[in-house]
């Protein structure tokens, strides 16, 4: 009779556990150990606290997130270990009949890829759907909770992603009053229907117990699920045999992808941005960047400064902050300029654009953190039925679950390297428009080098023109001197 190095079984939704030698499960720990990108920042390294690694794998009790699984089954294989399974993994193959769609009577047409991704959620029950903003997911979501009719909590990040879910389930044809319950601010937060979706602030503090109903649990924006908050709800839904994740992107680090993946299943790519412009789902999109030379003189001032010392410059000079008011006051249709941070950057740029528009009666809106859900929501409308309104917004409010059909530019007013924040950002400019031809994101850099010494946020433009060229965004570079 052959011996099995490793005995693989479900311990529940969550996890599965691995019986093997102790020496066999230090290498597994080592295969799924990783440190954090940006582990040299955080106070928990630097205070010698934590050695700036994760483990998915624990050691002790030999479990491992259930996503992870065939991960771990390419890394046993290539190591040549046997492997005996204990548990039924198998999962059977689905086509989603023409006939229940049919039979929902939608008001949009089921795109190929839609249908694709939700046949893959189906059949492997666990999966990170990968799809850029504007694809359809809440379609996709919308028909897996109708056609399993199961106890679900879907998860997202705002209160007005909550409101906007609840409103496409409606527009789809669904009696959502009768079947979604939405939980944020207080709300109460059981329900018997048969939908719960929330904002995961609102749940994370719940106990076990109350996740158990569930038998399906969708992740909106699931690419915040890395923390710790989050990982909670998940790990608690032991029962969800459905885990179903949905993002436009990942950050493009190994470590974020495994965790959502031990979280949700494997990664599938639904389809891409350049796919869907080709096809004419989204608007056609372009790039400039304009790259700021500031004076010699400045340069060799800032020639020894950190990346904090650059930033506060860089937001506080007056000669970009007036570049950047001309460039969105000479672009004559809507425009969404985005910023870091409100009152050092963002309400500085503001009240120098409103105080031009004020005068030629062009409206003019400010977005951050303190604006209501409601207010967003109006200005949002407003702008639908504008044609040269401007939003002064903040990356974190503006850049996830806001579609302004009607948008025509994006302003970057603050330098960025997060691939996530970039892409979604970008997002806000590509939901189609009877009434714009195309829609341009201005990209604004920041040369500051001094000889050989390249600056930091420089750096980070060129990590964004590599984003937008594994995007195949047709891309322009301007260098233009600033002049003091």
């Amino acid at each position: 009779m052959e011996a099995h190095n490793v005995t693989i079984t479900k311990k529940d939704e969550v996890y599965i556990k691995i019986d093997c030698e102790p020496s066999i499960a230090q290498e597994i720990c080592d295969h799924f150990t990783f440190l954090v990108p940006g582990h040299t920042f955080m106070p928990a390294y630097r205070k010698r606290l934590w050695d700036g690694k994760i483990r998915l794998f624990n050691i002790y009790n030999r479990l491992l997130y259930g996503g992870l699984l065939e991960h771990l089954c390419k890394f046993l294989y290539l190591h040549q270990y046997t492997v005996k399974f204990g548990s039924d993994f198998e999962v059977s193959k689905c086509n989603l009949k023409t006939e229940f769609i049919d039979s929902l009577k939608l008001p949009h047409t089921v795109r190929k890829y839609q249908l694709d991704a939700i046949n893959h959620a189906l059949s492997n029950q666990k999966t990170l759907l990968v799809s850029p903003t504007a694809s359809g997911k809440s379609l996709v979501i919308y028909i897996l909770v109708r056609y399993l009719k199961l106890k679900t909590l879907i998860l997202v990040p705002t209160i007005s992603l909550v409101t906007q879910m609840f409103q496409d389930f409606r527009s789809y044809g669904w009696d959502a009053a009768n079947n979604c319950h939405t939980v944020y601010a207080g709300r109460d937060k059981g329900s018997e229907l048969p939908v719960v979706i929330s904002t995961w602030q609102s749940l994370y503090k719940m106990p076990q117990k109350y996740f158990e109903q569930y038998q399906m649990v969708i992740g909106d924006e699931a690419h915040g699920f890395k923390s710790k908050s989050l990982t909670s709800i998940m790990t608690k839904c032991i029962n969800a045999k459905y885990r179903i994740g949905a993002t436009g992107t990942l950050d493009g680090t190994l470590t974020h992808k495994l965790v959502l993946e031990g979280l949700f299943g494997k990664v599938f790519k639904v389809t891409s941005t350049k796919k869907l412009i080709d096809a004419k789902h989204l608007s056609p999109f372009e790039i400039n960047a304009l790259v700021l030379k500031h004076p010699d003189s400045i340069c060799f001032d800032l020639r020894k400064s950190n990346y904090q010392e650059e930033l506060e410059y860089l937001i506080s000079s007056k000669a970009r902050n007036v570049f950047i008011k001309n460039l969105v006051l000479d672009l004559d249709t809507n425009t969404l300029l985005l910023f870091r941070f409100v009152e050092k950057h963002g309400r500085l740029l503001y009240n120098m654009i409103k105080e031009k528009t004020d005068v030629s009666n062009r409206k003019t809106f400010f977005v951050y953190g303190g604006t209501d859900s409601d207010t967003r929501e109006q200005i949002r409308h407003i702008v639908e039925s504008e044609k040269n309104a401007i939003i002064v917004a903040s990356y974190g409010v503006f850049s996830v679950g806001v579609d302004i059909r009607n948008l025509h530019n994006i302003v970057f007013a603050s330098p960025t390297k997060s691939r996530i924040r970039n892409l979604q950002s970008i997002g806000r400019g590509l939901r189609k428009s009877a009434k714009k031809d195309v829609a341009t994101l201005y990209d604004i850099a920041d040369n500051l080098s001094y000889k050989e010494k390249k600056n930091y946020t420089l750096d980070h433009f060129e990590e964004r023109v590599e984003i937008y060229k594994d995007e195949k965004f047709p891309l322009r570079t301007y260098s233009i001197a600033l002049k003091t």
